[in-house]
């Protein structure tokens, strides 16, 4: 096969959450452990970090990349989903795995002819760990796909773990309570691995608390050793001021992530520089610092708040749940106070609509759209969803044809927002 038809078998043989949703989920690990078997346990051939959380778990992994490959170190990085390209999904140093590698792992695979039923993510993760174990990479971070506990990453033995905050994404696979949703994701807590938690709140303050006492490991809490305070946004990155409370000083940090909510992602990757070198790897103050301010260019990471143009300007972000379009708004509201939104939408079937739309400004302009997938909402259901709720909406078969109506509309001062789905910005044929 070539790349064009192993990706066709991939996408079209094996079960993808991404396209068909909780029907692809697994509730084990055993597929993922039969698979390691079978390739000879890849994911003990190299050293790790295990990131999880409802969200900021794409941009902590980046950032965490972007420092250790700046400071010598042969670095993998495993996230998912893909927005264009599935090698985005694997990358050594940035560089996206190649595509004769996919395609000998798929084969090799298929030639083994295992009595089980993979899906997308199950084997995708172990080509990842064959990957990296092959190409001898110093330290990799794993990003986890859903929850933390039965998640296929979690076959790992990382030498620090991360959970960056607790939403309710996927309360229907994970639990109807932020306390079930965290003791799913606490679940990637090992004994003796020291773990981040990237935010401290009474409602699951304790589960954490009781998984490392039972795992005999260190608990740090972000917030207790760094807050973020000013922040100025530039026209290519963001300035800001960070209180180290151990030390009892400031410091001024350069992020090119743009996005106000990488604040509560950066106390958590700063705690992790710090324990870092007692883990073995020696970091430069000064490249670590400038790291931060390259974390797309070394990286590749994008949908961040992403500004793509100007006049009007247009932004992208991967929010996609209630958690993560309050903090959109909240950037909006400190950014853009007196511009127009046009807001370009869409959104999956698994996600708690009404939720999301009880915080939209009703002011607004909606583009209502969606991605070519099963799990999408059609448009013409959302659209009507919106109108009975009091929104000012209009659908469009496809992305493209919303961007283009909203670029028509739109005046130079105002705001074009994409954003609702990572499915949605994938099909977006400019900017990306």
């Amino acid at each position: 096969m070539n790349y064009a038809e192993t990706l066709d078998y991939m996408f079209a043989q094996l079960p993808m959450f991404s396209r068909t949703g909780p029907a692809a989920y697994k509730a084990d690990l055993n597929n993922t452990i039969a698979l390691c078997e079978a390739f000879d346990h890849p994911e003990n051939g190299f050293k790790s970090i295990h990131i999880a959380g409802t969200n900021g778990k794409g941009s902590t992994s980046h950032q965490l990349a972007a420092i250790l490959q700046s400071n010598g170190y042969k670095t993998g990085l495993y996230t998912s989903p893909h927005l264009k390209d599935f090698r985005e999904r694997i990358r050594i140093n940035g560089v996206m795995i190649p595509q004769d590698v996919v395609i000998d792992f798929i084969e090799r695979y298929r030639k083994m002819k295992l009595d089980i039923s993979p899906s997308f993510f199950e084997l995708t993760v172990v080509m990842a760990f064959d990957y990296f174990r092959k190409e001898q990479v110093d330290i990799a971070m794993i990003e986890t796909g859903l929850g933390g506990r039965l998640d296929s990453t979690n076959v790992i033995d990382p030498i620090l773990s991360i959970i960056t905050n607790i939403g309710t994404d996927h309360a229907n696979l994970l639990g109807e309570t932020r306390e079930l949703i965290a003791s799913e994701k606490a679940g990637i807590i090992k004994s003796g691995v020291p773990v981040i938690i990237g935010e401290k709140d009474d409602e699951t303050k304790s589960v954490f608390i009781n998984k490392a006492n039972i795992s005999n490991t260190e608990i740090y809490w972000s917030c207790d050793h760094y807050r973020c305070t000013e922040i100025k946004t530039e026209e290519h990155d963001m300035q800001i001021e960070v209180d180290d409370v151990s030390n009892q000083s400031k410091q001024q940090i350069c992020i090119d992530l743009k996005g106000h909510y990488q604040l509560l992602n950066l106390p958590a990757v700063l705690v992790a520089t710090d324990l870092l070198p007692a883990l073995g790897f020696s970091l430069n103050v000064e490249k670590t610092r400038q790291s931060l301010s390259e974390v797309k260019s070394r990286t590749g990471l994008r949908g961040r708040w992403d500004l793509v143009d100007r006049n009007p300007d247009i932004v992208l972000d991967v929010a996609h749940n209630k958690e993560g379009i309050r903090a959109i708004l909240e950037q909006i509201k400190l950014q853009y106070p007196a511009s127009k939104l046009h807001w370009i939408i869409g959104m999956v079937q698994d996600k708690d609509v009404d939720s999301v739309l009880a915080l939209l400004p009703k002011d607004a302009l909606y583009y209502v759209t969606q991605a070519q997938i099963p799990r999408a909402i059609p448009y013409s259901t959302l659209t009507e969803t919106m109108h009975t709720n009091g929104f000012d909406a209009h659908g469009y078969a496809d992305v493209n044809l919303a961007l283009k109506a909203a670029k028509q509309s739109a005046q130079p001062n105002d705001l074009i927002l994409i954003c609702g789905s990572f499915f949605i910005l994938a099909e977006l044929e400019a900017y990306l």
